[in-house]
């Protein structure tokens, strides 16, 4: 017997006619065919014929004739055509236009798909699932519009592949007294109050180029900052002018891979109050929020670009785009929402012109 399911063919069912024309069984035309019983009985079933009861052949019920395959066969063919369901996101409806123009936006399809079922509840004709929309972006045939729309999402892939996690580059040296994301307080880890942060940098083309980025673990809130190099002096300063408007108690951790340009870590957390935490070697999932983040960012930054070109302000329009986008890890709100929600329930100033509108 095979072990994965296959339709019958002609030549299948074919065979079928004449083995119950010969008063074979079921389970005899199953063996010869390699299929189970189960499934020659229910093919002479739905064609309207059944075993006749009473007559035997050589101790097994025989099989009824007049199967005919050639009916069989156009029946298959009709009820297959009958149960594909029709495509809910076409080419010119209503619910396509507003999901590509949310694509446009550079919004997931998992980010879509929520606010769909949020602004939509109970009407399922207006809603459309993550892996539909990729199914409408993937299954179209290879052109210009799949070419055109797979470059709007994240990865810009031309095809869906698993997803992988790559380890973090080694040879990056060892910085001297770090503090192990493992004595990291509680309140950090939880992501139940604000003001702890985690923090990477990406590099633009041959790594002569970076952008750092910060990103709040309880509300995804993100800061871009224009770094002028990717030394630790770089880093600090740029660091340091992001981290210099925000209220006390909006500053209280920050989370960081075991980067060289951290070297200045300590001067760091003296300049603005920061406790400063460092992930282990090679687990980029301890600073998972950045590294979504990440991955987001680069849909507006691509590697192997010149990142030195852009302004601090042009890096703030990208942030108010990613921190006005809604989440789902908080509920379909924006970063920026929870963000402003936080400092107003903490009593903390909103830090004016850092990230916080272009």
């Amino acid at each position: 017997m095979t072990s994965h399911y296959r339709h019958l063919s002609a030549e299948d069912r074919g065979a079928i006619m004449t083995m119950s024309l010969q008063g074979c069984s079921a389970r005899a035309i199953g063996r010869a065919l390699c299929r189970a019983p189960s499934s020659i009985t229910r093919e002479l079933r739905r064609n309207g014929y059944l075993p006749m009861a009473p007559q035997t052949h050589m101790g097994r019920p025989r099989i009824a004739g007049g199967y005919d395959a050639v009916r069989a066969g156009v029946r298959a063919r009709r009820v297959r055509r009958l149960a594909r369901r029709p495509r809910k996101l076409c080419q010119g409806s209503a619910l396509w236009d507003r999901v590509r123009g949310l694509l446009e936006q550079f919004w997931s399809p998992q980010q879509i798909a929520g606010i769909l079922r949020r602004d939509h509840p109970g009407q399922v004709a207006l809603q459309a699932s993550h892996e539909t929309i990729y199914t409408a972006i993937y299954a179209r045939p290879k052109g210009e519009l799949r070419k055109e729309l797979t470059t709007l999402l994240r990865q810009s892939r031309g095809a869906r592949r698993p997803q992988s996690r790559a380890g973090a580059a080694g040879g990056r040296g060892v910085l001297q007294d770090m503090l192990s994301i493992h004595v990291r307080p509680p309140e950090a880890n939880d992501r139940l109050v604000p003001g702890h942060w985690e923090g990477d940098l990406i590099k633009g083309a041959r790594n002569k180029s970076s952008v750092g980025t910060l990103v709040c673990r309880r509300t995804c809130f993100v800061m871009i900052v224009k770094v002028d190099g990717a030394t630790a002096l770089d880093v600090f300063r740029g660091f340091e002018a992001a981290f210099g408007p925000l209220d006390e108690a909006l500053r209280k951790t920050l989370t960081y891979d075991q980067g060289k340009e951290m070297a200045l870590h300590k001067k760091l957390a003296e300049s603005t109050g920061l406790k400063i935490y460092f992930a282990d070697p090679h687990s980029p999932w301890q600073r998972g929020r950045n590294e979504n983040i990440n991955g987001l960012i680069r849909q507006y930054l691509p590697k192997g670009t010149d990142l030195s070109v852009h302004s601090q302000r042009q890096l703030d329009q990208i942030a108010w785009s990613l921190n006005t986008r809604p989440r789902a890890t908080l509920d379909w709100k924006t970063p920026a929402q929870a963000f402003f929600e936080d400092c107003i329930a903490h009593n903390a100033q909103i830090p004016p012109g850092v990230a916080l509108g272009p």
